[in-house]
């Protein structure tokens, strides 16, 4: 058996009422980064974890749909025909 690592760092900022996450994806093939952002409304309380929540969470998805399209281009850069993966 083979046991390969990977890690995923999430940073996040806040601004004013924006929070951005970074999440970026260590491979020993190298790095993909997505990002997110949420934005509190200003009629809502100040709870900042939810906007961490929804910012990671949001940049978290971006990356999957990264590595998908990653995952694609490897796929057909093999086979040399197009792939569909089901999402």
């Amino acid at each position: 058996m083979h046991t390969r690592k990977w890690s995923v760092d999430v940073f996040l900022s806040e601004e004013e009422d924006r929070t951005h996450a970074i999440a970026r994806l260590h491979t020993a093939a190298g790095e993909l980064t997505a990002d997110g952002t949420a934005r509190r409304n200003p009629a809502d309380r100040d709870v900042p974890e939810i906007g961490d929540e929804l910012a990671a969470a949001r940049a978290l998805s971006a990356l999957a749909h990264r590595l998908l399209d990653t995952v694609v281009g490897d796929i057909e850069g093999v086979t040399h025909r197009p792939v569909h993966l089901d999402r």
